[in-house]
């Protein structure tokens, strides 16, 4: 499992454990960390950051953290909107520490965008014209995606005629900038993937397990506080647009406490919403994690005593 070579000897360790939700990425862990006496759990998913998503986002609680350090878990407020860039930035700060102090960073999560930006960097974009902005986010999707296809059609190759979101991304880079995304993507800079030695494991377990797991998990939810959490978060008036606001199950519960859904509704909405975004994520640590990264297949991992051991810290 380990992904270390002989060039990377003098480099400092960094573990990494991914996968999608309800994997069972927090109990390895600090598995791990207890395997190698001295570590710091770092956490790398964008709904386990924001300090309101207690319940819904599974954020470890002090018995499941069993003593070992945690950083960057509610770690912003849900009012200010936590981008790859910060993300990766503090999480930075958090690896240098844990280096500095003689303990190995366990980076733990599932938001692939966030790895890949701390361990690649990130394209030096400039900041975008407002009104090249206003203009591309104006545009009728057809529109768009017309204009794409003249402007930038490398890109518009890759992408779906009614996937607004990116395509107006990559209108308003290649009218903003002068060049195409690809371009800057291709400049990456800030990533620390070749300043450590990384050793890393995708978890990747059966899917039936993984839903039931999913479905069971929400239904704790549900029972532990979760319409009381988002009614703190309602309370407070944020911007329906702030990922906050969007995490799995904030709709769900909004909807129930509108008297718009039922609980069996709630509830069961809630599971299919949590499956798909397990489903998203699973298809997308397949195809972009490295590929030298193991992928555990297998669903008793969690149960298996050696599996720390595989990381060879």
């Amino acid at each position: 499992m380990n992904t270390e070579n002989s060039s990377n000897t003098h480099k400092p360790r960094l573990a990494l454990i991914a996968g999608p939700t309800a994997s069972g990425k927090s109990d390895l862990a600090v598995r791990l960390a207890h395997h190698v006496g001295q570590a710091v759990v770092i956490n790398a998913d964008s709904a386990q950051v924001y300090a309101d998503l207690a319940i819904l986002s599974a954020r470890p609680d002090a018995a499941a953290m069993a003593g070992v350090p945690h950083r960057l878990f509610g770690a912003w407020d849900g009012a200010r909107a936590c981008s790859a860039a910060d993300w990766a930035c503090a999480a930075r700060a958090e690896i240098d520490a844990a280096h500095a102090a003689g303990a190995l960073p366990i980076l733990v999560g599932g938001t692939g965008l966030y790895i890949r930006t701390l361990l690649d960097g990130i394209a030096p974009i400039p900041a975008i014209d407002p009104e090249v902005r206003a203009a591309v986010r104006a545009m009728p999707v057809d529109q768009a995606w017309d204009a794409l296809t003249r402007e930038d059609p490398e890109r518009a190759a890759r992408l779906a005629p009614a996937d607004m979101a990116r395509i107006a991304r990559a209108l308003e880079v290649v009218r903003s900038t002068g060049r195409p995304l690809a371009a800057w993507q291709d400049a990456r800079e800030g990533g620390i993937g070749d300043a450590v030695a990384v050793s890393a494991c995708v978890l990747m377990p059966d899917r039936a397990w993984l839903y039931e797991r999913c479905d069971r998990r929400f239904a704790m939810m549900w029972q532990a506080g979760a319409i009381d959490e988002v009614r703190a978060l309602l309370a407070r008036r944020l911007d329906p647009d702030l990922p906050v606001m969007r995490a799995i199950g904030v709709r769900e519960v909004t909807e129930f406490l509108s008297g718009a859904i039922d609980t069996p509704t709630a509830i069961a909405t809630g599971q299919q919403a949590t499956r798909n975004y397990a489903k998203r994520q699973y298809t997308w640590l397949r195809h972009q994690m490295p590929p030298d990264w193991p992928r555990i297949a297998y669903e008793n991992f969690i149960e298996n005593p050696n599996i720390a051991s595989l990381f060879q810290f």
